[in-house]
């Protein structure tokens, strides 16, 4: 029993680390494809969409159930990243659209932020229910 803490902590620890490198990469192929392509808007899909099959991918290698002991499977995961990203586009567009004057990298950032924040509260509320 005095695992179960530690492989919970280790399993969270992962999918912040995952989330984490996901926002930062995404964030650096947002800055490099909007110099590229046309509209911000259409940029941040893009790039959201490319970021988050990198991060499906990952899932494959990466153990984030804790070997199976968490109740959330892959599938959940699944879920949490995909609401994630569209909670994550949802704010870049209203801060886009609402605060024409904001660049288009801030609002990227702090839409990740904020869609970090919900992943990892999503993450350890699903998972960690008994």
């Amino acid at each position: 029993m005095a695992d179960a803490p530690l492989n919970r902590s280790g399993s969270l620890l992962r999918f912040a680390a995952m989330s984490l490198l996901g926002s930062a990469t995404e964030t650096l192929l947002f800055h490099l494809l909007l110099k590229v392509m046309q509209g911000p808007l259409l940029t941040r899909a893009v790039s959201l969409a490319a970021v988050l099959g990198i991060m499906l991918a990952m899932l494959r290698c990466i153990d984030l159930t804790a070997a199976g002991r968490l109740s959330v499977g892959r599938a959940g995961i699944v879920a949490i990243l995909l609401t994630s990203a569209i909670l994550n586009y949802g704010l870049y567009a209203a801060l886009i659209t609402g605060l024409p004057s904001l660049q288009p990298l801030a609002a990227t950032v702090l839409a990740s932020l904020s869609a970090l924040c919900f992943a990892i509260f999503g993450y350890s509320r699903f998972a960690f229910r008994e």
